[in-house]
């Protein structure tokens, strides 16, 4: 497909970088096409990108303008989309916050960035786990706030499973590389295509792949009201979609529903977030005749690896268009221009123009990287070295289980959430299973069963000690 938009984006990280992003993506097709749909309603992409330029005019006469640093924390709608749209083509700097983080959370990554206006959704909203099309927005402005000092014009925060959140900058070019790099992919939904959008907008791989490729590349993209099967599968239908983008969740949901109808018109399916299990994307294939793809990335690097038709698994594909990956000591770095880490967040994970990612991983001759997991997920026990991941697969392979999350401070605890068509084991049972195919000093000390584990914002597994402890007191 070649080069959409990075072209037509300033070299330097001047304030109409996004501004110019912005309309190279409207100017990248044509206005009357269709570009987001939720239940009967449509939005051409004419129709967007006038409500961009109203809702724009709105915020400037706030003040809000180049370099000015905004945080904006709405759900999942198309006043979502089109407020972040706006406060770019003004050149500020976004903070986008996902809507599931707690008010007291929200405060905590303020008090790091100190945005000078807050956009929020008004007193219209209510509690709801789905996507509505519209929302008032207030918008606050803060008297302790700061300017950006910097060119980046997203933030974003790490998902935060294993620590605090880390605050992650990308420029224009940066996320008009991206765009450009996933319009080189083989099989990526192109014009015409209607992509069902399950992954957060508020993160990298809806957002990035899902949203901006999408408004380049002319694809329609479609958002189901509610996260369950029976919703998921009459959009799907209704909207007769062509591509799906999700987390391993998802498709877990789709492969467990009862008597799903055919998608004869489904030819893509694409898994980010985490890396898919492969029972997953079996199931899921063998009931709707459809492979499932990999996308890796992080929130720091956008796509990494990806295989969009799922034939390169275990590997989660080759690196991207435009990525340069390289395996070192066992784990996988990425080559980036400059740290992405905004406030001194990032540590040692940026240095010598290479992001550790921290992520056991390997690169096959072919280029197609296998990831097996943190780097972190090893600890010593007794002297051995145990590679947690591998506890986990053994679990997930008991017919009964459905997921399974270990930690290891004092002991190696394992959480597991119990299929619901299953009959229930006990403990005892499936420390049984794990002794019948691992070392004794790889086996759990103590096995939890939940109905289901807790998550991150954007659908990450949550491996903190205390809050899956947390979450065994709630069900108990």
């Amino acid at each position: 497909m070649g080069q959409l938009v990075t072209d037509l984006v300033p070299d330097t990280d001047e304030d109409d970088g996004m501004g110019s992003l912005v309309r190279a993506l409207f100017d990248a097709r044509d206005d009357s096409l269709p570009y987001l749909t939720h239940q009967q309603e449509t939005v051409t992409r004419g129709e967007l990108r006038d409500r961009v330029t109203n809702q724009a005019a709105v915020f400037a006469e706030y003040g809000i303008g180049p370099g000015s640093t905004v945080g904006l924390r709405t759900p999942p709608s198309f006043t979502q989309i089109e407020v972040l749209l706006a406060l770019w083509r003004l050149g500020a700097q976004v903070l986008l916050f996902d809507f599931r983080l707690k008010p007291p959370e929200v405060a905590t990554l303020c008090t790091s960035c100190r945005p000078q206006f807050m956009v929020s959704a008004g007193s219209n909203v209510r509690a709801t786990f789905g996507f509505r099309s519209e929302y008032e927005v207030v918008t606050e402005r803060r008297r302790t706030g700061l300017p950006a000092t910097t060119g980046h014009r997203l933030v974003q925060f790490s998902s935060g499973s294993t620590g605090r959140p880390k605050v992650i900058g990308r420029t224009a070019r940066s996320l008009a590389a991206e765009v450009d790099g996933f319009a080189a992919v083989p099989g990526m939904p192109v014009e015409g295509d209607r992509l069902l959008l399950l992954s957060s907008t508020a993160h990298s791989f809806g957002l990035i792949g899902g949203l901006l490729y999408s408004l380049a590349a002319g694809v329609s993209v479609v958002f189901a009201p509610r996260v369950f099967a029976r919703d998921i599968l009459r959009a799907a239908l209704e909207h007769r979609i062509t591509a799906v983008f999700g987390v391993p969740t998802h498709y877990e949901l789709l492969a467990a529903a009862i008597d799903p109808p055919a998608l004869p018109d489904l030819r893509i399916a694409v898994s980010g977030g985490e890396i898919m299990p492969p029972q997953v994307a079996a199931r899921f294939a063998q009931q709707y005749g459809v492979e499932v793809g990999e996308a890796y990335g992080t929130t720091e690097t956008g796509i990494v690896a990806i295989d969009v038709g799922g034939t390169l698994r275990p590997s989660v594909g080759r690196a991207a268009p435009g990525v340069t990956v390289r395996e070192l000591r066992g784990e996988l770095d990425v080559a980036l221009d400059e740290s992405p880490y905004l406030f001194d967040s990032g540590g040692s994970q940026y240095a010598d123009g290479w992001l550790h990612t921290r992520d056991r991983a390997t690169v096959d001759a072919t280029g197609a990287v296998v990831v097996r997991g943190r780097a972190d997920s090893l600890v010593v026990i007794g002297g051995l070295k145990v590679d947690l991941t591998e506890v986990e697969n053994v679990l997930r392979e008991h017919p009964a289980v459905e997921q399974a999350v270990l930690v290891h401070e004092d002991v190696t605890e394992a959480y597991v959430a119990v299929a619901a068509d299953a009959e229930r084991p006990s403990p005892e049972d499936l420390s049984r299973w794990c002794r019948e195919r691992l070392a004794d000093y790889k086996v759990p000390r103590v096995i939890r069963l939940l109905d289901s584990l807790p998550r991150t914002s954007n659908g990450k597994l949550v491996r903190q000690a205390a809050t899956l402890q947390a979450a065994t007191a709630g069900e108990a």
